[in-house]
């Protein structure tokens, strides 16, 4: 789908009520229909022959998955986008679009989770050999590429830890080698950083977040340039790639609302935060937005605005149990491992075996908060009686 060049004029806010949606097409509805199809019929064998027609088979899209594609085209300012069943989908298909056996692929240790899963189990047995690097070290990230770097994967902020990436750097020197770079931009969204536009080729989303916004479906998206969106349309044309048009539903109706949701997760973090650092539990805050973080000003240059994803050191000589105790005794904030939705969630950070590259302490005792939509002045209150509960 082609961009509307009248909207992408506009502010991202106008674009977020606007983009993929083309009213008088669909009898002037507001919304596009939720299309539930696989046969696409042709009125002739020439139409049939030449693909002359939008639709051909619903693997290849619908109208649904035209609106959602279109909407997030514009807003990513993308060559074309493909939809995923999952953030983890999103950024399997983004990398397998790019390497090959042979190559040699850079992945940042502060990675998700699950991206390192993908990359120390599947791609050496497609012989790519995967390599993790300090998420420091920008432009020097030159020093580790070979004849075989075809591709340097980054995260910013990191998962769990939340360092930041000189992107811009490590973009301009990928692309001095002809390597594609890659960016897991789930915390900030499409909103708060457009990674396109800081060289790199493929944005990925766990839509399942923020887009969507409400907990109730898993999806992904990637987003590419003009270099790299040949590779990923075909790539995920070969592999028979399809989300459910009731899933893209609620994508494209989350995404409406993406604006409204982020600045009130991003004010109610920012308030939580301003609480918690103070407290003697507490020995840091890991939050790029604030000035007290080591990333803050890569932040404030690349990014327009913060999401409720933080986390928080508890203060030396803290133990696990204590660190348990004060999980355990939470009301308001759910055990859960995801996050984006109105809710607000935490979990315990366990970094064994996640850090290769970087250095970390693997007996400090830290927590990752999602700050949701609730007053936070009750979630203050949750976090003071467990903070109470645990260390008395």
């Amino acid at each position: 789908m082609s961009k509307d060049s009248s909207l992408s004029k506009k502010s991202l806010d106008t674009i977020l009520a606007h983009a993929g949606r083309d009213p008088l097409a669909f009898h002037g509805f507001v919304n596009p229909p939720v299309v539930h199809a696989s046969t696409v019929l042709f009125p002739d064998v020439q139409t049939m022959l030449t693909a002359g027609q939008q639709f051909t088979y619903a693997r290849r899209g619908n109208p649904t998955t035209d609106a959602l594609e279109g909407a997030l085209m514009e807003i990513e300012g993308a060559a074309g986008v493909k939809i995923a069943n999952s953030g983890l989908n999103a950024i399997a298909l983004a990398v397998l679009s790019c390497v090959k056996s042979g190559d040699h692929f850079l992945v940042a240790d502060t990675s998700y989770g699950p991206t390192r899963h993908f990359a120390d189990t599947v791609l050496p047995g497609l012989g790519v050999r995967v390599e993790y690097y300090d998420p420091g070290l920008g432009a020097g990230i030159k020093a580790l590429f070979r004849p075989e770097t075809t591709a340097v994967f980054t995260e910013a902020p990191g998962s769990l830890t939340f360092e930041m990436q000189d992107v811009p750097a490590i973009a301009a020197a990928a692309h001095g080698i002809d390597a594609m770079v890659l960016m897991d931009n789930t915390w900030a969204s499409p909103l708060y950083c457009q990674p396109l536009s800081l060289g790199v080729d493929l944005s990925i989303q766990a839509g399942t977040k923020y887009i969507v916004g409400h907990s109730d479906v898993m999806l992904g998206t990637v987003a590419a340039s003009e270099r790299a969106w040949k590779g990923l349309d075909s790539f995920y044309g070969a592999m028979g790639c399809h989300v459910a048009p009731d899933d893209i539903y609620l994508a494209l109706r989350g995404l409406r609302t993406l604006s409204v949701r982020l600045e009130r997760h991003q004010r109610n973090t920012l308030s939580v935060l301003d609480w918690l650092k103070d407290l003697p539990q507490v020995c840091a805050i890991r939050y790029p937005a604030l000035e007290s973080d080591p990333g803050h000003a890569l932040w404030k240059r690349d990014f327009s605005g913060s999401s409720g994803l933080c986390a928080f050191d508890f203060a030396d000589g803290t133990t696990r149990d204590q660190a348990f105790a004060f999980l355990d005794a939470l009301n308001l904030f759910g055990l859960g491992y995801s996050w984006g939705g109105f809710e607000s969630l935490a979990i315990p950070v366990r970094l064994k075996g996640m850090r290769t590259a970087s250095p970390f302490d693997p007996d400090r005792q830290s927590v990752r908060l999602h700050i949701g939509l609730e007053d936070p002045e009750d979630l203050i209150g949750d976090l003071d009686q467990a903070l109470t509960k645990a260390f008395g």
